[in-house]
């Protein structure tokens, strides 16, 4: 479809990760395995955590929310991919790249909210134990659900509309493996000036402020803990935050790490780095993170699995994997 000189596309190739014919059945075995590690982990969880009334807390709705938003993330990208590979194509239309684009977006941002709130409930848990139960009441969580939702959506929707009149002329070819905001506006042959303010102003928004709050939250954890005279005392009630913590500084330093300290002899490569850190390392090293420091979700998991009468042997693995080890 010609409008004067130029000439918008249907559709893109996606060059991947690689393009060296010889890497590509490596990549399909790898990125295959991660998906399906992210998604039954990520699945038990919410299941554990829907089966179990014990966890019909705030703590574990977060988390349930969390789940359920890493196993989005990762089926907004990753299949496509292997779907690439195997048939040997490179092509996306139009709509389904900005409609990956979209949930890209959603799934990344609901994140760093969720990871906000649920500092938030630690913080209420420890530093205010008595009121807990007052403060976080099922209207106030449904609202803390709700609302991180709702701002992801409209980050995505905002992204979405403003890249919507842009024109693509000649070239439709993308250097990643799905279609993300940046890599689109750069091939875009549109004045992007408005895309990018908005694109620097909002992702800094959407990555500062839950880091406040996060920020904020440990601060006043660590400072109740330390008015605790016992180091037992100490011990047993940091550790209540102890896998939030470690999910925190792995989703963080992983943006620390990709974009403030970028590869100086293959930047282009720093998208892609990011990328594939977002979307499934991190997704996949959450249920890990959560089933092996959380007591509470290690025993729920270990319910779940027994439960079922003809997986005898998954039964003693989760026994060998989630039980505690002795030191040395």
């Amino acid at each position: 479809m010609h409008q004067g000189n130029q000439t918008t596309i249907s559709g893109f190739l996606l060059l991947g990760l690689s393009n060296q014919a010889e890497q590509q059945k490596l990549l399909f075995m790898f990125f295959l395995s991660m998906y399906l590690v992210t998604v039954v982990g990520n699945g038990l969880i919410i299941l554990a955590i829907s089966l179990d009334s014990y966890l019909h807390t705030p703590m574990y709705l977060f988390l349930a929310n969390l789940s359920f938003a890493d196993i989005s993330s990762i089926s907004t990208s990753v299949p496509k991919m292997l779907m690439n590979i195997q048939s040997k194509t490179q092509s996306i239309s139009y709509e389904s790249c900005i409609t990956q684009m979209y949930f890209s977006i959603v799934f990344v941002v609901i994140d760093n909210f969720l990871l906000g709130v649920m500092a938030y409930d630690r913080f209420v848990a420890i530093c205010h134990p008595l009121n807990y139960v007052t403060i976080m009441q099922p209207r106030l969580c449904i609202l803390l659900t709700v609302i991180p939702w709702a701002l992801s959506n409209t980050v995505a929707l905002t992204h979405t509309l403003l890249l919507l009149p842009l024109l693509f002329c000649d070239s439709n070819t993308l250097p990643h493996f799905f279609c993300d905001l940046a890599p689109l506006l750069k091939l875009s042959c549109s004045d992007t000036t408005i895309n990018e303010l908005v694109m620097f102003i909002v992702g800094a928004s959407v990555v500062t402020v839950p880091f406040a709050l996060i920020l904020f939250s440990y601060i006043c954890i660590v400072r109740a803990v330390l008015r605790i005279s016992s180091t037992e005392g100490k011990w047993k009630v940091f550790s209540t935050c102890g896998s939030h913590l470690t999910v925190v500084l792995l989703f963080y330093g992983t943006i620390i790490g990709v974009y403030f300290f970028p590869s100086s002899t293959h930047p282009e490569d720093g998208d892609k780095i990011g990328a594939v850190l977002f979307t499934v390392v991190t997704p996949m090293m959450n249920p890990f993170i959560y089933s092996l420091r959380n007591k509470d979700m290690k025993g729920a998991l270990r319910k779940l699995i027994c439960k079922k009468r003809f997986l005898p042997l998954m039964c003693w693995t989760s026994d060998f994997l989630l039980s505690p080890k002795p030191d040395g």
